[in-house]
């Protein structure tokens, strides 16, 4: 059943119960049977941490070319937190499969949020060496990573703040600040939409705009936001301008 959740089949099932050992049921093992060493899960969830870290950086990357290193660091941040992890972990129903000395089942372990982080850490770190990188790479994007980027745009908040990244883009380059037109309201007073404009200014100060973003949102704030995305995104296709003193061009 967890392998199911997981979206992956073990070649190597010991690494899977390695993964859900904890070190109380190890040792526990250990004075029970006067064997030799029982692996627990703390080497794997320090690989699966590491993983974790890098595939996340990976698809921020890449799928954020405009955010500045700062903001990269912050959406990181919030992905491969304990406060995040843990829904993720929940949402397998690691806590059912973990194996727990008897001291840890009676204080409620299965439950235990830094327990259940660091079995999904173990389990991407039992993943990464029983299949490679690029299956915990899936399993990272699958069910860490993109489901909460849409939880976060669902829930009309911008995973950054795409005016003030424009607004100090332009000031760079020595342009114009653009101007946000709302163009359109429509819907009921309840549940209206907002379309709004992005409009750049033209190099020429009697020119069209060079460049219009449009985006539609439930709130102004959010439309202005995917407008400045969209110049932002334009922007990133002209040739590197060099960057002009505040005062005027050189």
């Amino acid at each position: 059943m967890l392998q199911k959740a997981l979206g992956h089949e073990f070649r190597r099932s010991e690494l899977l119960d390695q993964a859900l050992t904890h070190s109380s049921h190890a040792r526990e093992m250990e004075t029970l049977r006067e064997a030799a060493r029982v692996e627990d899960n703390e080497q794997l969830e320090f690989l699966g941490d590491a993983v974790l870290s890098l595939v996340t950086t990976e698809e921020l990357f890449h799928r954020f070319p405009h955010f500045r290193e700062g903001e990269l660091s912050k959406l990181r941040a919030h992905l491969v937190s304990e406060k995040h992890l843990i829904h993720v972990a929940q949402q397998l129903e690691l806590g059912h499969y973990l194996r727990l000395g008897r001291g840890e089942e009676k204080s409620g372990g299965r439950h235990k949020t830094a327990l259940l982080v660091d079995a999904l850490e173990a389990v991407l770190g039992a993943m990464y060496l029983d299949s490679g990188f690029e299956a915990a790479r899936n399993f990272v994007l699958r069910h860490v990573v993109a489901p909460e980027l849409a939880r976060i745009h669902a829930g009309g908040m911008p995973v950054t703040d795409y005016k003030s990244t424009l607004q100090e883009k332009l000031q760079a380059i020595g342009r114009a600040q653009p101007a946000y037109v709302l163009v359109k309201e429509h819907g009921p007073e309840h549940s209206k939409t907002f379309t709004v404009e992005a409009r750049l200014q033209a190099l020429e100060a009697e020119a069209k705009p060079d460049f219009v973003g449009r985006a539609e949102g439930t709130t102004k704030k959010n439309a202005e936001q995917d407008a400045a995305r969209q110049v932002l995104e334009y922007l990133a296709t002209l040739p590197a301008e060099p960057e002009r003193v505040r005062k005027g061009r050189l």
